[in-house]
C-alpha cells in the first residue's frame, strides 16, 4: 500500500505542544520529565484509551515489539530510546504487521516506501514530543488518522458532554460531540415559488441533525445536502417512461439562429403572498429517525457540525413539483440556505404558521453531495446566495445539456440509455407516494411533465431555451463560495466535461477552487485507503466554516490526480492542463496516426453504420460486447463499421492532459449523419479497475461508538488489451454550434471539429494511442441502424492532444 496525505498540516513546535495540551495528551509533569524512556512510556500509555487500568495498559504495551527480540516493556527496562525502536512500535500502533508490512531491521526504509512521515532524530524531549504529535497526524493501515483511531477507542470520552466549542487538532475538528444525544428535527421552509400552482407558496420539508450541545447556546455551521432522492423514488413509473433509443436520426431543416433567440429569460409571474406568521417558537413539532445520509456528513456530526437534508420541491411532504434542474429547483435549494442564514422563514408544520428560526446555526453553510446532489450544490453556488461559504461537489452536472445531449445529438448518460429530463422528473416526484397529497397535484404535474417531454426536444437534440435554463455555467459570474470539486475520469454517467467546464469557467472568479480527479466511475471517494479525502474535507470545512487558520487554501494542491498506472498513487498539480504547453498534432492516414505531416497520403477511407437485424438486436442488449467488438484490432464483427488509427508504440511514458481536439473532413451518403470517436490506449496491461474493492469491512470509525464504513481501494484487474480513454459525438448538422442546423448535402465533404471528453491519462511506454471513428454509439447515442456510409478524407484530418513527459512534473 501507499499512503497519500495532503491534509497534514506542518506546525511549529510551540503549536504542537499547545495542541497536545488542548487534547490532554501531555501535562506539565510530562513536560518536565527529562528521561526520554519515561516520556515515551507515558505517551504510549495514552495510546490505549480502551484500557481502564494500569495493568491493562501494561498488557497492551507488552503486545508491541520494540525489536525482534524485545517487547516495549523489556526494551524500556534495558535500552535507551532510538529512532528504530520508536518507529517499530509506531508502525504497530498504526496497524502495520512486522515482517509483512515492515522490517524491524529498517522500519524507516519501509515507512518511506509506504509514504509515512517520520522524524530524523530523537535526541531530546522536544524531538520526541514533536514526533509523537506527527504520529497522531499519520494514517493507519486502515485509512484513519492515528488520532481518529484513538478517538474510536474512546480517547475523547472525557470531553464528550463538556465541550462548549469545537476542538481542533492539526487544523481539523475532532470528534468530541456526543453522537448518542444528537437531536433530529423537521421544519418546513417557505419558498418564493408556487410550482404546483395551488395559489400558496411552496413549503419544503427540511430534516436536520444537530449536536445536543447547541441546547446550551453553541452555534454550529450547517452541512447541507440537497437530495431529490432521499424521500423515495418512483422507479417503476420512471422505467415505463424511458425512451426508445432505436430511433431514426432525422434530417434537420437548415437554419441560422443567434444564441439570443434561444437564451432563457425568467418569466414574470405573480406569486401568492407570504404566509402570515401567527407565532414563533424554538421547538419544532416533528422529528424523524432515518435519513439517507452521506457518511461524510455523519463523520462531521461528531465534530461540531449540523447535517441538513432537503429533497426540494415536488418531493414527499413538500409542496411543488419536480422540474429536473430548472431555475425553480435552484431557488428551492437556496431557500434552505437562506433559512439557515437567518434570511427566510420556516414553520413547525404546514398549516399553523408558527415560525421557527435556525437559532442553533452560526449562519455558515456548506453543501455536499454526489451526482444530482452535487449538481444542486453547484446550482446554488451560481446564485451567490448569502451564507453559502463553500460546496464540495462530487460528480456534479454543470450543464444539463452536457448530461442528456451532446453535439446536437440525444446522448444518454452512461448506463441509462433512454433516460431524459422527463424521466428523472418523474423518478424524483415522490409526492406521488402519498395518495392524498398526490391527488391535489396529479393533473398539474401531468401537464408539466408533458411540457418537459416536449421542450427537451428529443427529435433534434439541439440546445434550446429549455437547456439554457439548466445551464449553470452561464451564471458562474455570481459565484462567491469557494469550491472543492471531485470527479471520476471514468465517469460516463456525469461525463468529465461537466467538471472541466466548471473548472475553466471559475478561473477568473475571486474564489479558491480545488479539484480531485480519481480513476473511478460515478462514486464517492470518502472511504479510500490511499487518499485522505475525509481529512481534506475536514481541513477545508474547518477553514471555511469555523475560520480555523489552517491554511487549507494554500496547503491543498489545486489539482490532485490519481494515477491510472500505479495503484494508490495520487499527485498534486497546478492545473488540469499546462496552459503554456502546445498540443501535439497526430495526422490521420490509413490505419495510422502520425506526427509527420509530409508522410500523410491523400485519399479517403470509408465505413458504414448499418448492421443486420440479428447483430443490431444483439448489441442493443449487450453494449459491453459491442464495445469489445468495436475496439479489438483484428477479425472484428464491426471491422466495416469503424475506422481505426494507431500510433507506433511509444518508447517513453507519456502524460495526456486536457481536451483532445478532433478535426476531420467527412462526407455521408444522405442528408443526415453523426460521428463518434473513441481515444484508446492499446497495449496489454493490468489496469486499475474503475469500481473500488472492499479492503476491510466496517474498518472506518466515524466517531466513538458511532457510524462505521467499509474501507475500499482500486485494485489492478486482469490483463486487458485496451482501455478507452475518452470519447465524443457530434451531429454533422451541428458543425458550428448546438443550436444552429447546418446544411448537409449527400456525398459532400465538410470539415467537422469537436473536442472529446477531457482527460488526465498516463500512457505506458510500449503502448499505442488509438483513435476509433464510427457512428452509432450503443452506449450513448440513438441507434438509427440506417444504410449510412461515411467517407473520411486524409490530408487535413487530425487529432490534437497535450502530451507531456510525466517525469518533468509541473
Amino acid at each position: 500500500m501507499h499512503n497519500n496525505q495532503f491534509a497534514r498540516l506542518k506546525v511549529p513546535y510551540a503549536q504542537k505542544i499547545a495542541e497536545l495540551r488542548a487534547i490532554h495528551y501531555i501535562n506539565d509533569e510530562l513536560l518536565q520529565e527529562k528521561n526520554l524512556n519515561q516520556v515515551w512510556q507515558k505517551l504510549l500509555e495514552k495510546a490505549f484509551p480502551q484500557a481502564r487500568t494500569q495493568a491493562t495498559k501494561k498488557q497492551k504495551a507488552e503486545s508491541l515489539l520494540a525489536t525482534d527480540k524485545q517487547n516495549v516493556t523489556e526494551f524500556l527496562e534495558r535500552d535507551e530510546l532510538s529512532l528504530k525502536a520508536f518507529y517499530n512500535v509506531a508502525l504497530q500502533l498504526l496497524g502495520f504487521l512486522p515482517e509483512e508490512d515492515f522490517s524491524f531491521a529498517d522500519p524507516l526504509k519501509d515507512m518511506e516506501k509506504i509514504g509515512l512521515y517520520y522524524a530524523n532524530r530523537l535526541a531530546t524531549r522536544q524531538d520526541l514530543l514533536a514526533a509523537w504529535y506527527d504520529l497522531l497526524c499519520t494514517h493507519t493501515k486502515n485509512g484513519l488518522l492515528f488520532l481518529d483511531e484513538l478517538a474510536a477507542q474512546g480517547y475523547f470520552t472525557s470531553f464528550i458532554g463538556s465541550c462548549s466549542s469545537p476542538l481542533f487538532f492539526n487544523g481539523k475538528a475532532q470528534p468530541v460531540f456526543d453522537t448518542t444525544k444528537l437531536i433530529y428535527e423537521t421544519v418546513y421552509v417557505e419558498t418564493d415559488l408556487d410550482t404546483d400552482q395551488d395559489s400558496a407558496l411552496d413549503l419544503l420539508k427540511v430534516n436536520y441533525i444537530r449536536p445536543s450541545e447547541t441546547e446550551s447556546g453553541l452555534k454550529v455551521p450547517a452541512i447541507y445536502t440537497a437530495s431529490p432522492y432521499n424521500q423515495g423514488t418512483n422507479d417503476q413509473e420512471a422505467d415505463k417512461l424511458m425512451h426508445c433509443m432505436a430511433t431514426p436520426l432525422l434530417h434537420k431543416v437548415p437554419r441560422a439562429i443567434d444564441y439570443s433567440k434561444i437564451k432563457y429569460h425568467a418569466p414574470s409571474r405573480k406569486l401568492p403572498a407570504h404566509r402570515k406568521i401567527k407565532g414563533q417558537t424554538l421547538k419544532p413539532e416533528e422529528s424523524f429517525s432515518n435519513e439517507f445520509s452521506y457518511t461524510l456528513n455523519d463523520y462531521l456530526l461528531a465534530r461540531g457540525f449540523a447535517a441538513v437534508y432537503a429533497a426540494g420541491i415536488g418531493t414527499k411532504d413538500s409542496d411543488g413539483v419536480r422540474t429536473c434542474g430548472s431555475p425553480a429547483e435552484t431557488a428551492s435549494t437556496i431557500a434552505v440556505v437562506e433559512w439557515l442564514n437567518g434570511k427566510r422563514t420556516a414553520f413547525t408544520n404546514k398549516s399553523d404558521q408558527i415560525a421557527i428560526k435556525a437559532w442553533w446555526c452560526n449562519g455558515a453553510v456548506a453543501m455536499t453531495g454526489k451526482s444530482y446532489l452535487g449538481t444542486l450544490a453547484t446550482a446554488a453556488a451560481t446564485t451567490g446566495v448569502s451564507g453559502l461559504k463553500t460546496i464540495i461537489s462530487e460528480a456534479a452536472i454543470s450543464s444539463w445539456y452536457d448530461y442528456y445531449r451532446e453535439g446536437g445529438l440525444v446522448a444518454a448518460p452512461g448506463g441509462f440509455p433512454g433516460e431524459d429530463a422527463d424521466v428523472l422528473a418523474l423518478e424524483c416526484f415522490s409526492r406521488k407516494k402519498q395518495a392524498g397529497d398526490y391527488l391535489k397535484v396529479k393533473d398539474n404535474f401531468s401537464k408539466i411533465l408533458s411540457q418537459i417531454s416536449s421542450e427537451q426536444d428529443r427529435s433534434s437534440g439541439n440546445y434550446n431555451t429549455f437547456w439554457d435554463a439548466r445551464n449553470y455555467l452561464k451564471d458562474t459570474k455570481n459565484v462567491t463560495a469557494d469550491i472543492l470539486m471531485v470527479h471520476g475520469l471514468n465517469d460516463w454517467n456525469v461525463k468529465p466535461k461537466n467538471v472541466y467546464n466548471l473548472w475553466q469557467a471559475l478561473k477568473n472568479r475571486p474564489i479558491t477552487q480545488k479539484l480531485i480527479l480519481h480513476q473511478g466511475k460515478h462514486i464517492y471517494i470518502n472511504n479510500f485507503r490511499s487518499l485522505d479525502f475525509t481529512d481534506i474535507a475536514n481541513l477545508w470545512l474547518s477553514f471555511k466554516l469555523y475560520q480555523v487558520d489552517n491554511h487549507a487554501d494554500k496547503l491543498l494542491p489545486d489539482v490532485i490526480v490519481q494515477d491510472n498506472l500505479k495503484p494508490e498513487k495520487w499527485t498534486g498539480y497546478a492545473d488540469w492542463e499546462k496552459p503554456e504547453e502546445k498540443k501535439e498534432t497526430f495526422w490521420l492516414q490509413p490505419h495510422e496516426l502520425t506526427t509527420v505531416k509530409t508522410a500523410v497520403r491523400s485519399g479517403a477511407a470509408t465505413f458504414k453504420d448499418h448492421l443486420s437485424p440479428e447483430t443490431f438486436d444483439h448489441y442493443q442488449k449487450n453494449t459491453t460486447a459491442w464495445r469489445r467488438d468495436l475496439l479489438i484490432v483484428e477479425n472484428s464483427p464491426l471491422k466495416n463499421n469503424c475506422l481505426l488509427f494507431r500510433t507506433p508504440a511509444f518508447s517513453n511514458d507519456l502524460l495526456l492532459r486536457g481536451t483532445p481536439e478532433i478535426s476531420v473532413n467527412v462526407a455521408v451518403n444522405k442528408d443526415h449523419g453523426m460521428l463518434s470517436f473513441m481515444l484508446v490506449d492499446y497495449g496489454n496491461a493490468k489496469r486499475l479497475g474503475t469500481v473500488p474493492q472492499i479492503v476491510a469491512r466496517k474498518a472506518l470509525d466515524r466517531g466513538y461508538q458511532w457510524q462505521k464504513e467499509d474501507l475500499v481501494e482500486f485494485e489492478l484487474a486482469k490483463t486487458t488489451p485496451w482501455k478507452m480513454i475518452s470519447l465524443g459525438h457530434i451531429n454533422l448538422q451541428n458543425r458550428h454550434n448546438t443550436w444552429q442546423n447546418d446544411e448537409l448535402d449527400p456525398n459532400k465533404f465538410y470539415t467537422v471539429n469537436l473536442t472529446l471528453q477531457p482527460i488526465f491519462y498516463h500512457l505506458n511506454k510500449g503502448h499505442q494511442l488509438g483513435l476509433v471513428v464510427y457512428s452509432t454509439d450503443f452506449g450513448i447515442t440513438v441507434r438509427p441502424n440506417e444504410d449510412l456510409a461515411y467517407s473520411l478524407q486524409f490530408g487535413s484530418s487530425c487529432l490534437k492532444i497535450q502530451v507531456v513527459n510525466p517525469e518533468l512534473g509541473e
